[in-house]
């Protein structure tokens, strides 16, 4: 359900929306005429390419509302599911599934669409997809290392071509329009007809045609959500109008020793930055990724204050103006360096002599704080833990 469940549609109605889509979806497959098999193998003799036209219009569809949906902020296409390509695997069952598609007349989305209909073939295509499906699992040992063969990752093809999405989507929708074009006319001579292009139907296949490329030219063109959150964020700290609340490092040490539960302190630095060193109880959210939905649930709540740190006050500053922007204002920013803090509370030696009481005390303060927070940070990473339980033998009894 993409961006809707569970921010919009609540999860428990997943599945029945779910079902009325997929009943939209059959109804569309249908009317399409994909339930006779004489419009589907039409692709492979060249007499009628409807099922390029209708897949091909779904698929551009599908990709200019993945592109604006994340252009919007909408949707985070970072963790939308990538099937990993086996190379072996895939050049196998492509050629099986295409022998399949001509010799049987329906892929499985098809034939499941022909037998709601009442057809025979459709049924008999099912039976038949049902006992490859059972021959597959039981030979599953034999075709064990085929199947897993040249294994290749998440491939993208925008990626390997060196495209973004936008491009890519943009040169999908114009290799759509001429394969429009081509297989008109390749429809035209198979079926030995005259098929004059009328200047009504260009311009009405000129107008459609243009509005995937001009959607796909308005999202290249303009700033996404984040983009423009984060110039608005840089414009108001720029004009000094930005002014978060700020934490010194000793006082947050003495609030993480005695009440740490209260306090959700956030690192934005890289992942390898906060594997090297992090402040105890700290969670890790690259400032770059604040954004995302998945991470907005562990700052934007309302039961522990957020502390943000980074390398510089001003990313920790920026960090804490994003939380506020988006609606949390229970946030502090550091006011020193994640660097600095590991200094003064973590590495004993680089620490000066006091010279004075009061540096005594901050010197002492600031010792004992560093073993305590480590002390604290081995706590909480205990009770996380899944609880073990350990089976016992008991004597006794009769054997």
């Amino acid at each position: 359900m993409g961006p809707l469940v569970p921010d919009i549609i609540s999860g428990e109605f997943n599945y029945i929306i779910a079902l009325i889509l997929g009943i939209g979806f059959g109804y569309a497959l249908e009317q399409a005429g994909f339930a006779s098999t004489k419009k589907l193998v039409g692709l492979f003799y060249g007499n009628d390419f409807t099922v390029l036209r209708v897949f091909f219009t779904a698929g551009i569809t599908a990709a200019v509302g993945v592109i604006v949906l994340n252009h919007l902020g909408l949707l985070n296409v970072n963790i939308i599911f990538i099937n990993p390509t086996y190379l072996w695997a895939a050049l196998i069952g492509g050629t099986i599934m295409g022998a399949g598609f001509i010799i049987g007349g329906f892929c499985p989305g098809t034939s499941a669409c022909a037998a709601a209909t009442g057809r025979l073939d459709g049924w008999s295509f099912i039976i038949g997809s049902i006992i490859g499906i059972f021959a597959f699992t039981e030979g599953y040992p034999f075709f064990k290392d085929l199947y897993y063969a040249d294994y290749q990752g998440e491939l993208l093809i925008n990626e390997m071509m060196g495209l973004s999405r936008e491009s890519f989507g943009l040169l999908m929708v114009f290799i759509g329009i001429l394969a429009f074009v081509a297989t008109q006319k390749i429809e035209d001579i198979v079926n030995k007809r005259k098929n004059k292009w009328s200047s009504a139907s260009i311009r009405k296949f000129t107008l459609i045609s243009s509005i995937p490329v001009l959607i796909i030219l308005i999202v290249m063109i303009t700033p996404n959500k984040m983009e423009v959150m984060n110039q608005r964020i840089d414009t108001k700290i720029a004009a000094g109008e930005c002014k978060p609340l700020l934490i010194d490092g000793d006082k947050l040490a003495y609030e993480l020793m005695n009440n740490y539960y209260l306090y959700n302190v956030i690192d934005v630095r890289s992942k390898v930055e906060f594997d090297k060193f992090h402040i105890p109880t700290a969670i890790n959210i690259p400032l770059d990724e604040l954004f995302t939905i998945e991470n907005q649930q562990l700052y934007l709540q309302n039961i522990k204050t957020n502390i943000f740190y980074a390398d510089t006050d001003i990313h920790a500053k920026k960090a804490c103006m994003i939380s506020r922007y988006l609606g949390n204002s229970d946030n502090y920013a550091l006011n020193i360096s994640a660097a600095q803090f590991e200094e003064n509370f973590f590495k004993p030696e680089t620490k000066t002599i006091p010279k004075s009481k009061s540096e005594d005390i901050i010197y002492n303060f600031r010792l004992d704080a560093g073993k305590k927070l480590l002390e604290i940070q081995e706590a909480v990473l205990k009770m996380n833990k899944p609880l073990i339980k350990k089976e016992k033998r008991v004597a006794g009894g009769c054997s």
